[in-house]
């Protein structure tokens, strides 16, 4: 007898069944999540940096801009590396 969760995968495996990536595809993946990453800290890394120097000054209202914008910048940069990896993954 199968359970809930096996029956469920079957359903979902015939209305999408998963695409095997190739070897290429997994290379590109992983050279996207490595050039993310670097862009990401390097963001981290500028913006951190004059958080510091706004917590020192005492200038509270800049620090929650920079935490903002520190956010924002997480999204965008996550954001822009899974559309690219979406696109590596539907090419195959």
């Amino acid at each position: 007898m199968k359970s809930a969760y096996e029956l469920a995968m079957e359903r979902l495996n015939q209305t999408a069944p998963i695409k095997k990536l190739t070897d290429e595809q997994k290379a590109q993946l992983a050279e996207l999540d490595s050039k993310y990453n670097a862009k990401l800290a390097e963001r981290e890394l500028l913006l951190n940096g004059e958080l510091a120097k706004a917590r020192v000054s005492g200038d509270y209202e800049a620090v929650e801009q920079l935490e903002k914008q520190l956010s924002s910048e997480r999204r965008r940069i996550e954001a822009e590396r899974e559309e690219k990896k979406e696109k590596v993954r539907n090419a195959g």
